[in-house]
């Protein structure tokens, strides 16, 4: 069990430097906005599950209930990340800012 919840861990930690890569190296404010949506989701994902199982490690009742509210934490996450996003992709849209392009010399 616990070598599946390193497993885990080393790929959400994977995902979160990915995340982080990508912001520093996209060219503008739109798609630096990708990688900060979908990979900090996804490393939150493989994260959480590995702590939910390293969680159950001594079943009970109350772990238990743990691993569940730390599933109803992803559910949020994986609701709320996705509408953040959008939400500042359109106050960019509105606010006028357009993409990047390359420019020819």
């Amino acid at each position: 069990m616990d070598v599946i919840v390193v497993f885990l861990i080393i790929c959400g930690l994977i995902f979160f430097t990915g995340g982080a890569v990508g912001i520093l190296r996209f060219p503008d404010f739109y798609s630096r906005l990708h990688p900060a949506g979908k990979l900090d989701t996804g490393g939150a994902l493989l994260i959480m599950v590995a702590l939910a199982l390293f969680n159950l490690h001594h079943f009970s009742l109350s772990t238990l209930l743990t691993g569940f509210k730390i599933i109803l934490i992803v559910v949020f996450v994986f609701l709320s990340s996705p509408t953040a996003i959008h939400g500042i992709v359109d106050a960019g849209v509105r606010a006028g800012l357009g993409p990047w392009t390359k420019k020819n010399d």
